[in-house]
């Protein structure tokens, strides 16, 4: 019984959405021990996105993770998982997350509808999963949690916008360093 590995609700290793030059536009990695760095993050992505930008295929094995994918105009969506995790479930939460995606955008699934959005999309992976454990694989039901944690939210259009705005600065300064 020595081969066998304990059963386990951390399936999911990370979460990433790239733009078609393979730069992050969101990420999320769940387990700490398979990256050291936002540094080493950041390599496995260009690698992941110049293996996969051009196939035809909807997973990929690389660096002893099982990848799966799916691509839209000008973003690409990366679920990931060990090696040895089901592909099925890992293509469930892919397929969540792009539904969910495309029914926040209004099937606007692009890169400026998507940084527009930004903050919804978050709100999106979030309920999808939770600290690499999928808690949510149907697309509806979190579109209409996001609608309503947005409805529910302390503050008028005017300082929300104002938020967005300031992250916005942030993560382009970010992503320039």
């Amino acid at each position: 019984m020595s081969g066998l590995l304990e059963p386990t609700l951390y399936i999911i290793k990370g979460i990433a959405i790239l733009d078609n030059d393979g730069n992050r536009l969101l990420a999320k990695y769940y387990d700490p021990s398979i990256f050291s760095g936002v540094k080493e993050e950041r390599k496995f992505e260009k690698n992941l996105f110049q293996k996969t930008h051009r196939a035809n295929a909807e997973v990929i094995m690389l660096d002893r993770l099982t990848c799966v994918y799916r691509s839209n105009v000008d973003l690409f969506f990366y679920v990931m998982g060990m090696s040895y995790e089901n592909e099925l479930i890992l293509v469930s939460v892919l397929s969540c997350l792009y539904d969910a995606v495309s029914a926040i955008l209004r099937k606007n699934v692009e890169k400026r509808a998507l940084l527009d959005n930004l903050d919804l999309i978050m709100l999106a992976m979030d309920e999808i999963c939770d600290g690499g454990i999928p808690l949510e694989t149907d697309p509806q039901v979190v579109s209409q949690r996001v609608a309503l944690r947005m409805e529910e939210s302390p503050f008028n259009d005017q300082t929300v916008t104002q938020v967005l705005q300031s992250a916005r600065e942030q993560l382009k300064w970010s992503l320039l360093k």
